[in-house]
Order: C-alpha cells, then sequence, then structure tokens
C-alpha cells in the first residue's frame, strides 16, 4: 500500500481519448471471409458515422460488462476507446483488488448511457466482505474504427476512481486510523463534515502511526500520484483508530460547509488570527480539490491589505495620505480601468480608494515602488511563499518580483499573484494583529515541525490597516455583507479577471474578533455577490 509524504500542487488533467484500440486485425479477418468492402471486394467497407444506434450500445455495453465480470481484463478493455488505461485498472480489479464473484447488473440504456449494479466480494487473509455500487458507462462511436466502443473514464470501474492512473488494491492499510476531534474534543467525520473527507485521508496517511493507531484491512484506491494518500473504499478488518487532535473547530466547520453549498466551485477558510489555528476548512466542487488550500490564482483586490501596506512600510503614503482615484491608469503601455460605474476622485486618500475599491489609486504608485518591494512585503512580513508546515498538502503564496507592466498589476492582485483562501485569511490574521502565525490544521506539538516565521508589522500600520478595512467593512463595497457583525470588524472585496471565463473570480476576506476568513468563488463575480455572503455566514459562527 502507498504511503504518502510532502504535498504536490495538482491541477486539472485532460486526456484524448482516440478509439480503435485492439480492432485492427477485424478488417484483415473480414478481408480473407470476403466480408465488408465494395461489391466484387475491391475495398475496404466505409468507416461508420454519427452516434451509435441503440442496439450498438446495449450491444457494446453488455459485452463489455460480461468480459469484465469473467475477470477478462484484456478483452473488456478492447471494448474501449483507451484500451492502454483501462487495462491496468480492470486488471487490478481481480488481482492487486482481491474482488471476485462479480456479478453485474446493466439497467435500461438512456440515449448512449448504461447504468449497472455491480455485486461482489472483496477476500484477503481470510476476511472478506461484500461489495456493491452503482455505475455506468457510455458507448461513443471510434475515431479510426467507426466501432461503438465503451468510452473510457475510470469511474466506469469504480464512481469514486477519477485519475486516469490510478488502481485498486487491497491489503494492510497503508496507515492506521484515525479519530480526528477538534479542538474541543468534537468528532470529526467525512460523514458529518464532507469537505474534510480528503484533508482527513491526509491527516490518517501523515499522522496515523503518531496518533497511536493500528492498521487495519482495506480496499482502496492508489493513487498515481506518489505524494497522495490512498482513498479507503471498504474495510475488511478494522484496525486501532488512534486519536488526532486538530485545531479545527465543529462549529465554525459547520457554518463553512453550510455556506459553500450556495456557490458552485467555492471554497472557504477561517483562521484564529491571534494563533494562526485553522478554524474550519471547506470546498464545494466537482472535482473535491482543495482549492481552499492547494489554489493557485490571483486574488484580485484582496490584494490590497498588503501593497497598503506595503505603501506605507514603504513611506510612499499612508491611510490619510494621497491615493488618488483617476478614471484611468497606464502603466507601461497598459491601461488600467476601474469597476463600471465608480467615480473618479483625484482627492482621494489612501483609506477611501481602498474602501471603494479603485484600481487606478494603486496602478499610480506602480512608478514608486521597485520591481521587488511587494515581493519582500509579501515575505518579510506576511510569511507568504515560506514553505508553511500546516499539517497537509499546502500552497504558501506567491508573489513574485513581476516586471513590465506585472508591476502594476501585481498591486491589484493581478498579474503574476496567485493565492489561494488560506492564503489570503493569513494575511487578514496578519494585518489585524500585526504578527505573522503560520496557519496550522493540527498542533506543532504533535510533531514538533517547524513553522514558518515572519516580521510582521509595526503597530502603526497595523492600526492604519485596521482603520481602512473597519471603513470598507462598515461604509464601504463590504458594508452589506457586514452589517451587523459588530464593531471590531475588518473588510475587503476583490474580483479577478481570468481569460476564458465570462465572469470574473469572487474574492472576500474579513475579521471578526478573533476569527479571520476569505473565500473564493470561481466565476462568482464581484466579491460582495458570492464569497461576501460566505465569509459573513463563517464569522457569524465565530
Amino acid at each position: 500500500m502507498h504511503k504518502g509524504a510532502k504535498a504536490a500542487i495538482v491541477g486539472s488533467v485532460f486526456a484524448v481519448m482516440v478509439g480503435g484500440a485492439g480492432y485492427g486485425a477485424f478488417n484483415l479477418v473480414d478481408a480473407l471471409n470476403g466480408g465488408g468492402g465494395e461489391a466484387g471486394g475491391s475495398g475496404p467497407a466505409p468507416v461508420r458515422t454519427g452516434p451509435p444506434s441503440a442496439a450498438e450500445v446495449k450491444e457494446t455495453g453488455a459485452d463489455f460488462l460480461a468480459a469484465w465480470q469473467k475477470g477478462e481484463a484484456a478483452s473488456a478493455a478492447a471494448l474501449t476507446n483507451n484500451a492502454e488505461k483501462a487495462g491496468p485498472l480492470l486488471t487490478s480489479y481481480g488481482q492487486a483488488a482481491h474482488i471476485t464473484g462479480v456479478k453485474i447488473t446493466p439497467g435500461a440504456a438512456t440515449g448512449a448511457t448504461v447504468p449497472f449494479t455491480v455485486k461482489a466480494t472483496v477476500s484477503y487473509d481470510g476476511k472478506s466482505q461484500p461489495l456493491s455500487y452503482r455505475s455506468s458507462l457510455t458507448v461513443v462511436r471510434g475515431v479510426t474504427t467507426g466501432k461503438a466502443l465503451v468510452d473510457w473514464q475510470p469511474s466506469v470501474v469504480h464512481p469514486e476512481l477519477t485519475d486516469m492512473d490510478d488502481t485498486l488494491v487491497t491489503g494492510e492499510s497503508s496507515a492506521p486510523p484515525i479519530e480526528a476531534v477538534d479542538r474541543d474534543g468534537k468528532v470529526l467525520t467525512k460523514e458529518k463534515y464532507p469537505s474534510l473527507g480528503p484533508i482527513l485521508d491526509q491527516l490518517r496517511e501523515k499522522y496515523g502511526e503518531k496518533a497511536g493507531g493500528t492498521p487495519g484491512v482495506e480496499l482502496a484506491i492508489h493513487h498515481a500520484d506518489p505524494n497522495a494518500a490512498d482513498t479507503p473504499l471498504l474495510t475488511l478488518a478494522k484496525g486501532k483508530a488512534g486519536k488526532l487532535p486538530t485545531t479545527l473547530s465543529a462549529g465554525v466547520q459547520a457554518a463553512a460547509e453550510q455556506a459553500v453549498t450556495q456557490y458552485a466551485e467555492s471554497s472557504v477558510v477561517a483562521v484564529e488570527p491571534s494563533t494562526g489555528e485553522v478554524l474550519a476548512v471547506a470546498n464545494h466542487r466537482k472535482d473535491g480539490w482543495n482549492a481552499a488550500f492547494l489554489g493557485q490564482v490571483a486574488p484580485g483586490s484582496t490584494l490590497k491589505i498588503l501593497s497598503a501596506a506595503t505603501f506605507i512600510d514603504n513611506g510612499i503614503t499612508t491611510a490619510d495620505g494621497p491615493a488618488p482615484c483617476t478614471p484611468d491608469a497606464v502603466w507601461q503601455s497598459q491601461t488600467f480601468h476601474n469597476i463600471d460605474g465608480m467615480k473618479p476622485n483625484e482627492n482621494a486618500t489612501l483609506s477611501e480608494s481602498f474602501a471603494r475599491s479603485c484600481n487606478t489609486a494603486f496602478v499610480k504608485y506602480a512608478d514608486a515602488v521597485k520591481v521587488d518591494t511587494l515581493t519582500k512585503e509579501a515575505t518579510d512580513r506576511f510569511g507568504i511563499g515560506l514553505n508553511w508546515q500546516t499539517g497537509i498538502p499546502s500552497f504558501d503564496g506567491s508573489v513574485p518580483a513581476s516586471g513590465g507592466p506585472d508591476t502594476a498589476a501585481n498591486l491589484i492582485g493581478q498579474g503574476q499573484v496567485q493565492m489561494n483562501p488560506l492564503n489570503m485569511a493569513s494575511v487578514t490574521a496578519t494585518a489585524m494583529t500585526g504578527a505573522f502565525h503560520q496557519p496550522v490544521i493540527v498542533p506543532k506539538s504533535l510533531d514538533g515541525r517547524e513553522l514558518a516565521r515572519a516580521r510582521g508589522l509595526s503597530a502603526d500600520t497595523v492600526a492604519q490597516l485596521r482603520a481602512m478595512m473597519n471603513r470598507t467593512a462598515t461604509s464601504g463595497t463590504a458594508a452589506e455583507v457586514m452589517r451587523g457583525l459588530g464593531d471590531r470588524i475588518g473588510a475587503k472585496t476583490g474580483s479577478a479577471e481570468v481569460d476564458g471565463q465570462a465572469r470574473s473570480n469572487s474574492w472576500f476576506t474579513g475579521y471578526r474578533d478573533d476569527i479571520a476568513a476569505a473565500a473564493m468563488v470561481q466565476d462568482g463575480g464581484h466579491g460582495v455577490d458570492a464569497s461576501g455572503p460566505i465569509v459573513a455566514q463563517v464569522l457569524r459562527a465565530g
């Protein structure tokens, strides 16, 4: 079984399916038998085109399922449009996974899709458990042969298989089971908190032995990524669970889980500013990816918290100093604009331009900063890019020293800047307290790992940032969302334009008392449209 190690940033993977695998011999057989071709056998039969007929869907689906049921992996793979990938997974089903007595019952097809039910037995080392689940397959036309083929997806074999190179394996678990508990000792399960599913798997892989448990026997997905933890599917023999403390708060986690379900492709993180401890992490995404910790996207105007701190710390301007909000701003031949409808104010202060989220006010100061000024502020004072050791894989942000137009674009959270909700919740926490506390999801005392350190901010800079964020939350762009959360609050809205998207990504970060949270919704529009309500709901729970 696989044991995970270090984090890997994994993006989306697209595969091109090519039909016709394993079918080269059929035309030869037809020719020898005089079948097919034009009259008189003078040429090959024309390749069929168009969607498969109902009869083809039924026949191909039945043939594939029958071969799979018999354990004939090569034959079943040859009936797909990607035999090279289908073969190893179908082979592991009957061998490494020790799945026997397979009975597959197809249902009525809907168009080209055939649903089916699998019932089998998983047996290993004298231990057995029944296995039952539902899946489906889709029949397509082979690109080169014109034959009806099963469109190969790993989910055909099991709905929780997603990666083309993942396999199934049964044996002693790669790590002992854990009973993860929150800061108050409440048990955290993936059934009650779905977003924690992959996170609990990662915690088990890394801390299962340290928590004092003993491994059991299970059927699991073994991932091709050497840094990914196995995903358990069925337990044949329970191991002894070790108790694993986390920094999470069951109440805040529940609020985060509920909040993200309101928006597709959304993520949120909440931290405790006084300690850096992660209180909640939730994702609502089709791919199940922990974008809250691993995302690498432009954070838009939420980065103006860091940019404003850069201006103050480098003597460029202050909260009450000038930051003219002009209709547009040009930097090295690139023209920057504000959101539609924003009225210019040549006499605006930094506080006003921050609260209104005026882009041009920040771009105007691009000639006052060096290429690496923003980078140094991010690293030295906010701890961005310092190889955080949170307890699970995470991306700790990137604010590169970018020249050209990106020097200006970076100041408004575009350009080359990459962040995720974890990073921006931490930025907000540092701005609120002045101290950088590297975020953690399990206590440092559990393994004595070395945490990242940064020098933080002066009391004067903190006072100015908090005043600007409070103004944003009470009378600026975040006022409507933050209403009713009390007096000790602050926020910053943001939206980040992405090539190929109709709408921008929605960003929002804010704090209330000793909780800071940040959220991102892909294609969500302005910060207050989607991410704002998520953050507000999480802050109320804290």
